[in-house]
């Protein structure tokens, strides 16, 4: 892991921008953070680009940093500047062309986008955390916060340093993966944004049913898919405090 640049925010959060390898990310850490008294972590996912996505991960993270937390995120596999994927590219094409149409999208088109995102991702998610627990002023419990809800589902499943998530079901989930979420046992909230116009709603619902969780919370509003309502933030904050503080 090495930062490439870093700049004191008038909030006094310090942002690092740093790679992983090729995987470009950012850290933000509150300055609250010490050694004595290291800040716990939030992943913050995203459905890629970094950069036109940065605007609201950078909001997202100092909001979460002005409670003490904080916050990391990485380029997604074929996003941003990373190498593009055919196969990915094809998936969502097809994907565009279905919703256009105002047709069903196939397990196929799902399967070919999301499946081998999630077999790169995850991974390099977890170095990730390797990589930013290793520094002093920053230590667990962690908490995953966003999407792809994919991407969450199977960190909640392989990865026992997440003991929490908060995952935006804005994105499509192949089927063969329910089995995984019934194995998902961290306290979970779910935001469902309740027109949605590029998500199966009732894909969402089944697989929120489908977690495995004892705790799981369910927050559907109503609007598009950039509609999340700001005090959500405060409730995914206050989600946080009761699981990682």
């Amino acid at each position: 892991m090495q930062f490439t640049s870093e700049q004191r925010l008038d909030d006094g959060v310090l942002e690092r921008e740093f790679t992983l390898g090729e995987i470009p990310g950012i850290l933000w850490t509150p300055a609250s953070a010490s050694v004595s008294a290291p800040a716990p972590l939030i992943l913050l996912g995203h459905p890629g680009g970094l950069q036109r996505m940065y605007p609201r991960l950078a909001a997202r993270a100092r909001h979460a940093a002005a409670e003490g937390y904080a916050a990391a995120t990485i380029e997604l596999p074929g996003s941003g500047d990373r190498p593009r994927s055919a196969v990915a590219d094809e998936a969502r094409a097809d994907l565009r062309r279905a919703l256009e149409a105002g047709e069903p999208v196939s397990d196929d088109i799902v399967d070919r986008l999301v499946l081998p995102l999630v077999e790169t991702a995850v991974p390099e998610w977890r170095a990730t955390l390797d990589a930013v627990l290793a520094l002093p002023e920053i230590g667990g419990p962690v908490g995953f916060a966003g999407g792809v809800i994919a991407i969450g589902v199977r960190l909640a499943v392989v990865e026992p340093r997440i003991s929490a998530a908060a995952l935006f079901a804005g994105s499509f989930v192949p089927r063969t993966m329910f089995e995984e979420a019934r194995q998902v046992t961290i306290p979970l909230l779910v935001l469902l944004q309740w027109d949605d116009e590029g998500n199966d709603r009732q894909m969402a619902l089944d697989l929120f049913d489908a977690f495995g969780s004892k705790e799981k919370t369910l927050h559907a509003n109503m609007g598009g898919h950039t509609g999340v309502p700001r005090y959500e933030g405060d409730d995914g904050n206050r989600f946080f405090d009761r699981h990682l503080k």
